[in-house]
């Protein structure tokens, strides 16, 4: 009886082990034809995919380069190609100062307390007639301490015989557009013929109005002057010498670039003067994206207005020395150009006061490929599709590809700051990283997700010696501000393909994987910038 009951036992065992066998067996087979058939074809369509995007990457860096660098030799300055005689007067009577246009200088702030004197003062030190010259600071605030120093501030500059107007409004209704507009509301600003605005942390030199406005005053058919912007704390910490390297080839090459082809590009939203008549014909400022400076602009351009790019005229201004404020500007400037080019595709294509060309050059290069192609192709080429290739060997990618065109668009993007050239593979890893983040904000504009029109102003931190108050510090942060999920995972996916890699591969593609993960890593525990006590 017993043995009957072990051979039966054993049986059993036997049948559930072959059931298992078999199981296994059949799940092998399955991952085989689905790896086969539907993954590796994939993924080689994905390459090809790659491929495609990674020339027309090339191509628009390639003819932005071409033409920045043609601009450069043949010597086709701005105050060569337009008139801009100075306006100066020898008689400094009434009369002789009359001849200066009305200018309007805005400067919209929030809660701005490390800056708000040094933008102020450098608005009011301008070099004007006083008599010609409002500067209206538009103080948007909300800590009652903060508004009254900045009223004050405007009170100690008025008593010295400038023209300051402190203005104020209800609630944040439009963020920085909704404060320009009701700016624009006033009443004395209607006599005044241009404007020119400044973020609360920019630093005009005194001539800038003496260089700037004479472009608009002798060349009618010009609607705005931008001038390049000049950072403070470059070399405070790793995080700001990357977001040089991208500021400096975005104003010397793609502005350059865009200036010289067709009169266009995209406004700053500061370091700028405008016709004010440009701004009313355009129908004022839009708060219906984030990017109501770039809105304004492509108004103001398909209704047939110039813009010129002024690289020599360069103002001061601050980077985000933080992770936290940097990652709240990039989803803001990707985020609102999205959601703009699909408010407003079929408006320029039906543009009739611009040529063809330049509707090509709005739609295809300045929106389509450097910022929704450039930004996807990025992401998914060298934090997706190459991690992956490790597990699939079948899948191939050409040389070309793989290195070839990546170090062409490295070496192309690293003429805008040739000091630091030594640090031009930390910024490619580092944009790889950001090209996530971004992508995500492209996504959330496009579909008007719940984030589309989230506005959160930049953290400025002032001058370098207030530094010193700057602590790293996180334990009183919250857990989603102090560690990014979406870095993390990619950064452990990376790293996992990497281990692989270096056991089953015979090859060293896993030092760039490696490197790669450290950088994802590096952000999604903010370790890069500095951490500002609460």
């Amino acid at each position: 009886m017993q043995g009957d009951l072990a051979l039966r036992a054993g049986g059993d065992r036997l049948l559930v082990a072959d059931t298992v066998a078999a199981v296994v067996e059949s799940l092998v087979q399955a991952w085989r034809q689905v790896r086969m058939e539907l993954l590796v074809p994939l993924l080689r369509g994905a390459v090809v995919a790659c491929m495609v995007m990674s020339v027309i990457v090339l191509a628009e860096k390639v003819f932005l380069g071409v033409v920045s660098a043609v601009v450069k030799l043949l010597r086709r300055r701005p105050a060569r190609l337009y008139r801009c005689d100075p306006v100066v007067v020898e008689d400094d009577d009434e009369a002789g100062r009359a001849s200066f246009p009305m200018v309007l200088v805005q400067i919209p702030m929030y809660n701005e307390k490390e800056v708000y004197q040094l933008s102020i003062g450098a608005a009011c030190r301008l070099t004007w007639p006083a008599d010609r010259l409002i500067v209206q600071v538009l103080d948007d605030s909300t800590d009652a301490i903060v508004k009254e120093l900045v009223r004050k501030e405007c009170e100690r500059w008025g008593k010295k015989g400038i023209n300051v107007k402190y203005e104020t409004r209800k609630d944040r209704a439009g963020y920085k557009a909704g404060n320009l507009r009701e700016g624009m509301w006033r009443g004395y600003v209607q006599g005044c013929e241009f404007v020119a605005m400044f973020d609360a942390d920019f630093q005009p030199p005194p001539d800038f109005l003496l260089k700037t406005v004479p472009f608009l005053v002798h060349n009618p058919r010009l609607a705005l002057v931008q001038t390049r912007w000049e950072f403070v704390n470059a070399n405070d910490c790793l995080l700001t010498r990357m977001q040089e390297m991208s500021m400096d080839y975005h104003f010397k090459v793609e502005q350059e670039a865009g200036s010289s082809l067709c009169n266009f590009f995209g406004y700053n939203g500061t370091a700028g003067v405008w016709r004010r008549q440009v701004i009313d014909e355009s129908g004022g400022w839009e708060d219906r994206t984030t990017a109501e400076d770039m809105d304004l602009a492509l108004r103001a351009g398909l209704l047939g207005w110039e813009f010129v790019y002024v690289g020599s005229i360069k103002v001061k201004s601050e980077l985000p020395s933080t992770l936290k404020a940097y990652r709240s500007q990039q989803h803001r400037w990707s985020c609102g150009p999205a959601l703009l080019f699909k408010k407003m595709f079929w408006e320029i294509l039906a543009a009739k006061k611009v040529s063809f060309w330049k509707k090509l050059y709005m739609t295809y290069d300045f929106f389509i490929a450097r910022r929704i192609i450039s930004t996807f192709f990025t992401f998914f080429f060298f934090s997706v599709l190459l991690p992956m290739k490790v597990f699939f060997p079948e899948v191939q990618i050409p040389l070309w590809e793989l290195i070839l065109i990546p170090t062409a668009i490295i070496l192309l993007h690293s003429v805008g700051t040739p000091r630091s050239i030594h640090l031009i593979i930390l910024w490619f890893l580092f944009e790889n990283v950001m090209a996530l983040h971004r992508l995500k904000a492209t996504l959330i504009g496009f579909f008007e997700a719940g984030r589309a029109n989230e506005w959160i102003v930049t953290q400025k931190l002032g001058n370098i010696q207030k530094l010193k108050s700057i602590v790293r510090v996180t334990k009183n942060c919250r857990f989603k501000d102090r560690f990014h999920c979406l870095e993390l995972f990619i950064g452990g996916f990376l790293l996992t393909s990497a281990c692989y890699d270096y056991l089953y591969r015979d090859d060293i593609f896993y030092i760039f994987l490696l490197s790669q993960s450290i950088i994802y890593f590096a952000i999604g525990f903010e370790f890069m910038g500095v951490s500002v006590s609460s």
